[in-house]
């Protein structure tokens, strides 16, 4: 089996296609999965180590060589939802189609949040709150709760300063000139009524506090998916 064959399968199997399976692995020029699927380019070693490290169930082994199977040996994938704690008086919906953006396509959460993006696929799980969307989780700063790849469902929030502090948000804020999206803890800072503190999971990533005002755009999670294996 080629390359390119192999590349298309993975496509198949994961139901990317090729750009969002670049981003999907962390590639920062898409066009490298196309340039692999028109026999142009060939699969690296480096490739595959993002390919498995995104996709831990793949073979690194069939990635480069085509032989044997395309999964590691007593691996089958499966999905893991994780609903956050419900709040006092929140209503679920029993079934309800939940779009799934790619932020980094149209350079930001603004232009979702505000209809100008059209969704890469829809999430469908029943009794779940209300959720206006799902992303792709980018980073480490909320592992081991949340790691690069899996998705979040969020309601959007219109009041930046109507926070339920402590909760995990998706936020999109403004420092030093450029745009950063993120997931944190959100917390309050005292005497700073116009400051919010965005804490991580991971202990490595320091706290960050930041003025209310740089908030673009600003949702709480409701609920994440993530992709494991099992033996």
């Amino acid at each position: 089996m080629t390359d390119a064959l192999r590349i298309q399968a993975l496509l198949e199997y994961t139901k990317l296609n090729g750009r969002n399976f670049a981003l999907r692995i962390g590639l920062n020029h898409p066009d490298s999965i196309y340039h692999i699927r028109r026999g142009r380019n060939g699969i690296s070693d480096k490739l595959a180590d993002r390919i498995v490290m995104a996709f831990p169930e793949i073979d690194k082994g069939w990635l480069l060589t085509g032989e044997g199977s395309m999964f590691r040996t007593g691996h089958r994938p499966i999905a893991v939802f994780n609903p956050l704690p419900e709040h006092a008086g929140e209503s679920r919906v029993q079934r309800q189609q939940v779009p799934l953006y790619d932020f980094e396509a149209v350079a930001g959460l603004v232009p979702i949040f505000t209809n100008q993006n059209t969704p890469i696929d829809y999430i469908s799980i029943p009794d779940l709150p209300r959720c206006d969307g799902a992303v792709y989780v980018r980073g480490d700063s909320m592992y081991p709760l949340l790691k690069s790849g899996d998705i979040v469902m969020y309601k959007q929030i219109q009041d930046y300063y109507n926070i339920i502090w402590g909760e995990m948000y998706l936020i999109s804020f403004n420092y030093e000139g450029e745009e950063y999206i993120t997931v944190k803890f959100i917390k309050k800072v005292e005497d700073k009524p116009d400051y919010v503190l965005l804490v991580s999971h991971n202990p490595h990533h320091a706290p960050k506090e930041i003025p209310v005002s740089s908030i673009r755009a600003l949702a709480m999670v409701k609920a994440s998916i993530r992709f494991n294996t099992m033996g």
